[in-house]
C-alpha cells in the first residue's frame, strides 16, 4: 500500500456536466493563503465561538454520571418537528415515537424548532445549557424530521457537537410511513435477514488522486489492516477485530454492476453494514438533475475526465424496486453524499459573498430512497453534507489517519445506535477546531504558521463537520440476531 503524501489538495467530487473536478486541486500554500487572509470571514469565526470552545472527551461528561450514551432508555431520545410541519408528518412519526417512548425512562414528548432558533436560544428555552445535557428535558438522542430549507443544516451541526441527531427528510408521506414501518418491525423481528458482514466498496482510478488516496489510505487499511510500525503494534482489519465477516469491492471491481448486485442481494440476504468511498458527483446550481443525483456514487466504470455519462454511477433512480436494503446501514463516503447547503463553506476571499450552490438545501436522493424502499428500508445512512474531503484522511502524518471511522464501524458492529458511531467525527471536528482557531490566532498575530500543519487542521476539521445521520440516530444492529 503506497502511503506518499499527496502533493495537492483533492476534493472528492466530479461535475456531471464537465467530467472535471468539481474542485480544481490546489496547494497547501494557496490555502493557507486564502485562509491567513479570511479573518473576519463567516466561515472562519464558527470555529472560535462554536465548535471549538465546545471540546469534549471521549468519557462524554455532558451526560449524568451513571448514564451510559450507548443506552438509549437510559439518556433519551425523542423527535424535533418544525413548527410548522405537517400534520400528516407528524401522524406518521407517531407509531414511531410510541415504539420509543414506551420504553425510555423519561419520556420528552416532541420538541418545537421555531424559525430563527439558534441552538443556544433552543436549548436555552428549554432550561438546559451547553455541557448539560438533561435526558427528561432535552433527551441525548434527537430525530430531526423536516426538509433542511426549514432546519438549517447549521442549526443540526451545532446541535450534534453534544446530542447524538439524525435527519429524516423524506420526499412524500408514504415514504415516512415505509421508513418507520421498516425501523419497528426491525426491532420487534425474531430473526433478521442481514448477513453479518461489512461490505467495502472503493474505486481507485489510476488517474485520480482523490481515489488513489482514499482507497489507498481509508479503504485498503480498513479491510486489510495496517503493518507493524513500531513502536506501534499491527493493527487488524475492523471485520476481524470485532468478528465481523467482509466482501470487498476495490479498485477495479468497484463497477456499476457489483453496487447493484450488492444492494439487490439476490438471496435476500444483504450485509448488515455497506461502507463505500468514491467521488460524489456534482450538478451546477439549479441544473435538472442535481436534485435527484446530486452525491450519486461514481464507480470504477468511468474512464476519465471529461467523459462522464449515467452509465459511470449510481443514484436514488437506479437502486431497483427489487432491491434489498432492510435492516442495513449505509456509510457514503462522498461528496454531498448526505445533503447540499444552500451555500458554498469553501475558504473565500474576505468581503466575497459565498456563491449559492442550490436553489434551496436538500437532502441527498439516494439515502432516501434507501431509508423508504418499498421492501423495507435501510435502518439509517451516514452521508457528507457538502464537499468530502479526502486529504483528512492523511491530514501531517505519512500514515493514515482513520481511527474515527474504525471506531464508527466498531461501535455499529458491536450494536451500539448510529448516532454514537457518528460522534466520533464530531468530536474530531471539535478537537480540530480547537487547534485551527489557535493556529489562527497565531498567523494574525504575525507568528510563523506551517502552512501543511494550517491546510492539514483546516481540512480536518471541515471533513469531520460534515458528517450526519440520516435516519433515527437510535437504530442499531441486532447483533444476537445476525448470522454469517
Amino acid at each position: 500500500m503506497p502511503l506518499e503524501r499527496t502533493p495537492k489538495l483533492t476534493v472528492n467530487g466530479i461535475n456531471g456536466v464537465t467530467g472535471q473536478y468539481d474542485v480544481k486541486p490546489l496547494s497547501s500554500a494557496d490555502l493557507a493563503a486564502r485562509l491567513r487572509r479570511s479573518r473576519d470571514s463567516g466561515g472562519i469565526s464558527p470555529l472560535r465561538t462554536d465548535r471549538g470552545r465546545r471540546l469534549k472527551t471521549r468519557a462524554f461528561p455532558a451526560l449524568p454520571l451513571g448514564v451510559r450514551p450507548e443506552d438509549v432508555n437510559q439518556s433519551g431520545w425523542t423527535i424535533v418537528f418544525h413548527r410548522d410541519e405537517d400534520i400528516a408528518v407528524r401522524s406518521a412519526l407517531q407509531p414511531l415515537l410510541d415504539h420509543r417512548l414506551a420504553k425510555v425512562k423519561k419520556p420528552v414528548q416532541p420538541l418545537t424548532y421555531y424559525p430563527d432558533d439558534t441552538v443556544e436560544s433552543w436549548l436555552g428555552n428549554l432550561g438546559v445549557g451547553w455541557g448539560n445535557i438533561a435526558p427528561e428535558k432535552v433527551p441525548y438522542y434527537l430525530l430531526i424530521v423536516g426538509a433542511p430549507s426549514r432546519i438549517p443544516y447549521q442549526f443540526v451541526q451545532n446541535l450534534d457537537t453534544e446530542y447524538c441527531v439524525g435527519l429524516l427528510d423524506l420526499p412524500d408521506i408514504a415514504a415516512y410511513h415505509r421508513y418507520v414501518r421498516s425501523v419497528i418491525d426491525y426491532e420487534e423481528a425474531t430473526a433478521v435477514g442481514n448477513k453479518r458482514e461489512v461490505v467495502y466498496f472503493g474505486t481507485r482510478h489510476p488517474f485520480d488522486d482523490a481515489t488513489i488516496l482514499s482507497a489507498d489510505w481509508l479503504m485498503t487499511p480498513l479491510a486489510e489492516g495496517l503493518p507493524a510500525r513500531p513502536p506501534s503494534d499491527a493493527v487488524p482489519p475492523v471485520a476481524d477485530e470485532w468478528s465481523f465477516g467482509q466482501r470487498k469491492f476495490l479498485g477495479d471491481a468497484a463497477r456499476r454492476q457489483a453496487l447493484v448486485d450488492v444492494l439487490t442481494a439476490p438471496d435476500n440476504r444483504p450485509p448488515a453494514i455497506f461502507f463505500s468511498a468514491t467521488h460524489g458527483m456534482v450538478w451546477p446550481n439549479g441544473h435538472e438533475l442535481q436534485l435527484p443525483a446530486q452525491g450519486a456514487l461514481l464507480c470504477q466504470d468511468w474512464s476519465g475526465f471529461g467523459d462522464i455519462t449515467s452509465t459511470h454511477y449510481l443514484a436514488a433512480g437506479d437502486v431497483p424496486d427489487s432491491a434489498s436494503v432492510s435492516g442495513v446501514i449505509a456509510f457514503f463516503f462522498a461528496c454531498y453524499g448526505g445533503g447540499t447547503p444552500l451555500e458554498d463553506r469553501f475558504a473565500h476571499e474576505p468581503g466575497v459573498e459565498p456563491p449559492a450552490i442550490a436553489p434551496k438545501p436538500f437532502a441527498a436522493a439516494l439515502p432516501s430512497r434507501l431509508l423508504a424502499h418499498p421492501r423495507g428500508g435501510a435502518l439509517a445512512c451516514i452521508g457528507h453534507v457538502e464537499r468530502a474531503w479526502g486529504y483528512s484522511i492523511s491530514g501531517q502524518t505519512m500514515e493514515p489517519q482513520i481511527g474515527p471511522f474504525r471506531r464508527a464501524l466498531g461501535r455499529l458492529m458491536l450494536g451500539q445506535p448510529v448516532g454514537l458511531a457518528v460522534q466520533e467525527f464530531n468530536d474530531k471536528c471539535a478537537t480540530a477546531s480547537v487547534s485551527l482557531a489557535n493556529l489562527l490566532e497565531k498567523a494574525y498575530a504575525g507568528r510563523p504558521v506551517d502552512d501543511i500543519q494550517l491546510t492539514a487542521t483546516w481540512t480536518e476539521r471541515n471533513d469531520a463537520e460534515g458528517y450526519v445521520t440520516l435516519g433515527d440516530p437510535a437504530v442499531h444492529l441486532r447483533i444476537d440476531l445476525l448470522k454469517p
